[in-house]
């Protein structure tokens, strides 16, 4: 290979695992030296590894401790979103890992392992690594794996052989999607297929984003169920109201309105309560709680003077979030991953960005507007007035604040945006 190349893993498979083992072996100890390996990594695994440098993760330490208590297991397993789509995890995975010698094991949002299963074997010499139910598998503890590196990049990945940055976990090859909540982008946990070296093929990520992509297909099936049960429960309600009013879910979703164009979602307060509230696309209203959901009267009075502070967070590795404050009180919405990164290239260019300003920014691509205006479409529903359009750009006289992480490395790092990886470089 060239000096200067960048691993190809799908390449890897076609050369004996134990070759391929001792060449990423030479990459890892060249890297972890500061020195120029023979082949430069995979982006998201170099990353991955300069993350642990800067954490402090001893690359020699095999974590043991920590293991949840069998009571707690089970309150975070009835508790789990992913609850609800095991069922699909097992009929899509379990079988054919069994068959392939290799595990399933999915994981709540903290990189908690909650369930495991597959071939008996694998088990066991996963219980001598310490891949157990209850552990602690995220990154930031275990280093480089299929479970932790997923949950901060947002993103399918393959960790092979000694990709992982603890030394011990480098007789394994794992892979490993995220799941997320179709409702509200909310990160709800990891489903990931793990085994030894020699059972590594290049279809097995693939396989596992499928499955993923599967469990959230199953996700807005019962999501679309639970907002037609809402609907018969608010629809007699509505039908005796005057007043220009909507029935909503715990999210925000609509389920069915009255006497105002339908809107799909609104953005409901952290803190939602009976009675009077601010809504930020509807204004003042009066909620009302209805079973699995809110029922939201909107007042017509004249609106008081808009908000005149936002404050975009973007210093946690999983979670952003945007808070709005001004003489009406104040309200925080949690963000997702894409609406992060162009509220932050908005915040850093007041004067505003056009859609194929944003599209080059974020993607690369200045063609890819439709995306962009889509994207910020969604985001208007809960900055209302506060953010503009042609160009897109916070409205003049709105005080804007970002809080950044305290190490410039660790901006958005689930973020391939040019201008994202730009200003982490340049820190």
């Amino acid at each position: 290979m060239k000096k200067d190349a960048t691993i190809d893993l799908a390449r890897l498979t076609v050369v004996d695992t134990a070759s391929a083992s001792r060449l990423l072996q030479g990459v890892r100890e060249a890297t972890l030296a500061g020195q120029r390996p023979p082949v430069a990594p995979r982006p998201e695994i170099g990353e991955s590894w300069r993350r642990m440098l800067r954490g402090g993760v001893d690359p020699d330490r095999d974590v043991r401790a920590g293991l949840l208590g069998a009571d707690e297991v089970a309150r975070r397993r009835r508790s789990s979103p992913l609850l609800p789509v095991l069922p699909v995890l097992r009929e899509a995975l379990v079988a054919v890992a069994e068959a392939a010698q290799h595990i399933m094991v999915v994981s709540d949002a903290e990189g908690r392992l909650l369930w495991r299963e597959g071939h008996p074997g694998v088990l066991r010499k996963a219980d001598q690594l310490g891949f157990e139910v209850g552990a602690h598998w995220g990154e930031d503890v275990v280093g480089t794996n299929g479970v932790g590196t997923p949950l901060v990049t947002r993103r399918p990945v393959q960790v092979f052989a000694a990709e992982h940055f603890v030394r011990s976990h480098a007789p394994w090859t794992c892979a490993g999607a995220p799941v997320t909540d179709p409702r509200d982008g909310r990160l709800l946990g990891v489903v990931d297929v793990s085994g030894p070296l020699e059972t590594m093929h290049p279809a097995t990520l693939a396989w596992v984003r499928s499955v993923a992509q599967l469990a959230e297909a199953r996700l807005r099936e019962l999501h679309v169920h639970s907002l037609e049960r809402l609907r018969a429960v608010a629809a007699p309600v509505l039908a005796r109201m005057g007043d220009r009013a909507l029935a909503v879910d715990g999210n925000g979703w609509t389920a069915a309105v009255t006497g105002m164009p339908p809107v799909d979602r609104v953005a409901l307060p952290a803190s939602l309560a009976e009675g009077v509230c601010r809504i930020p696309s509807l204004g003042a209203c009066r909620a009302a709680p209805l079973p699995g959901g809110w029922l939201l009267v909107v007042d017509d009075a004249p609106e008081p003077p808009a908000a005149t502070r936002l404050v975009l967070d973007v210093r946690g590795p999983r979670r952003w979030s945007v808070e709005v404050s001004g003489p009406a009180g104040s309200w925080t919405h949690e963000l997702s991953p894409r609406h992060a990164e162009l509220l932050y290239l908005l915040a850093r260019h007041r004067a505003g960005r056009s859609a194929s300003d944003l599209a080059e920014e974020v993607f690369g691509d200045r063609a890819r507007t439709v995306t962009v205006r889509a994207e910020l479409s969604r985001v208007r529903r809960y900055l209302g007035g506060l953010l503009s359009h042609r160009p897109y750009r916070f409205v003049e006289g709105t005080e804007v604040a970002v809080v950044l992480p305290d190490d410039p490395l660790d901006l958005l790092p689930h973020s391939t945006a040019p201008v994202v990886r730009a200003a982490r470089a340049a820190g």
